[in-house]
């Protein structure tokens, strides 16, 4: 069974540097905490927990911090929750994404000068509800073509769209012409980051070419489930799994060539050993 892992697959830099800031609190005296799991990976988040390191689940549990320190995940947080570390005079190590950051400047930019805004992402996703917090006009969250076309705008009013940084690129397009062909005010920017635009175009371009497909990543990561769709898309034998522990194949009769890609969140070790347990035992 020959193997195709994509370069792409694993860590990507902003996940990547906030994991390794928290490892590097580890020792200090300090309580640590994250605002959230730190990353969509259930393995690394359970390690630091054994480690000493707690999660804040969200608003109601961190307004009863006074003292520790917390760390803002790469997902980044609303303008809210940096006034409430502040109040509450806890150390805060923020490691939001920059390409998240630079979501949250156009948005705090555009709606004070009057502009709706609308994020194209997942309801609920704590990326989208970060930048949520950012905008000083209504911020409504399109993901579906449905909602899209139920969108409506008030005559003389202006909009804002941006993406959530993991967003699928071609859902991002096709959800944008639907708001510019009813001709509003519109200033699109697209802010799905690079990484996520080449693990995606990269995990397509497997698909096509192997006989089944697996996609590694957490149950909650965005940006995972987005190459599971791509990836399906292209070849109909695709498995998504957390860890080599939910990796059950069967795989075509005829199957020589297997793809392997993994989301934003997957650990090296994670993907290093479903590849070699497929070239071993297939």
């Amino acid at each position: 069974m020959e193997v195709l892992l994509a370069k792409s697959a694993g860590f990507c830099f902003g996940v990547k540097r906030a994991v390794e800031k928290v490892y590097e609190q580890l020792g200090e005296n300090e309580e640590i905490y994250t605002y959230g799991p730190i990353i969509h990976n259930e393995e690394v988040v359970k390690d630091l927990e054994m480690r000493g390191v707690r999660v804040i689940e969200g608003e109601k549990e961190l307004q009863g911090l006074t003292k520790g320190t917390l760390v803002i995940r790469s997902h980044g947080v609303s303008r809210r929750i940096y006034e409430l570390i502040e109040k509450n005079g806890l150390n805060c190590i923020d490691v939001t994404c920059p390409f998240v950051k630079r979501i949250h400047q156009i948005v705090e930019k555009e709606s004070r000068q009057g502009k709706k805004t609308v994020i194209i992402g997942n309801a609920g996703h704590p990326e989208v509800e970060g930048i949520r917090g950012w905008s000083s006009t209504p911020a409504a969250v399109i993901g579906t073509v449905e909602e899209a076309q139920m969108f409506t705008l008030d005559a003389g009013e202006s909009l804002c769209i941006v993406s959530q940084t993991t967003f699928n690129y071609n859902k991002f397009k096709e959800l944008v012409e639907i708001f510019q062909k009813r001709g509003y005010n519109v200033n699109v920017v697209n802010t799905i980051c690079n990484a996520t635009e080449e693990r995606q175009k990269e995990a397509g371009e497997i698909a096509q070419k192997v006989d089944a497909m697996i996609v590694i990543g957490g149950r909650h990561s965005s940006n995972t489930q987005k190459l599971f769709e791509i990836c399906r898309e292209k070849c109909k034998a695709t498995y998504f799994i957390q860890t080599l522990d939910d990796l059950h194949l069967e795989l075509p009769k005829t199957a020589t060539l297997v793809g392997i890609t993994a989301g934003a969140s997957t650990p090296n070790n994670i993907i290093e050993e479903v590849q070699n347990y497929v070239r071993i035992n297939f």
